[in-house]
């Protein structure tokens, strides 16, 4: 099953954050495919050329982390609903830019990988699954207790 894969969740690794996005992220791209809005490409590359002018990595780690990255299964999403987009970056008071990872997972009916608790807020009450999140019960079934 594809999921959709948020920036944050590509950049935590070059920045060796492990929590349960991102090794869940990491794990199913080994046997999976992910799919990201174009903002995807220039958001990593920002955070990676910003890391370097912080000295947390060099630009040799940089291009090594891109050539890994671009033999993952990430497919770019060039066509994006204008309104679905719009209506929820309004609903969830989200950037327009994490409306976008928002619209896409709400219109494939796929799981989100993400860091941002803005978004994954959203994403939520929009009922779209998280990557590395454990399913709620629903109210109605009993516990196993």
């Amino acid at each position: 099953m594809t999921f959709v894969v948020d920036a944050s969740i590509v950049v935590a690794w070059i920045f060796d954050e492990v929590n349960a996005a991102t090794s869940g992220a990491r794990e199913r791209m080994r046997r999976e495919a992910a799919v990201a809005p174009a903002l995807w490409w220039f958001e990593v590359r920002n955070a990676l050329v910003q890391g370097e002018r912080r000295g947390r990595f060099t630009e040799l780690r940089t291009a090594r982390f891109l050539r890994d990255i671009s033999r993952l299964a990430i497919t770019i999403d060039r066509a994006p609903s204008e309104p679905g987009v719009l209506t929820l970056a309004r609903r969830h008071r989200l950037t327009v830019y994490d409306a976008a990872y928002l619209e896409l997972a709400v219109q494939e009916a796929l799981p989100l990988a993400t860091l941002d608790e803005a978004l994954a807020g959203a994403a939520r009450t929009e009922g779209v699954s998280l990557v590395g999140e454990a399913s709620r019960p629903s109210a109605d079934r009993g516990t196993d207790y």
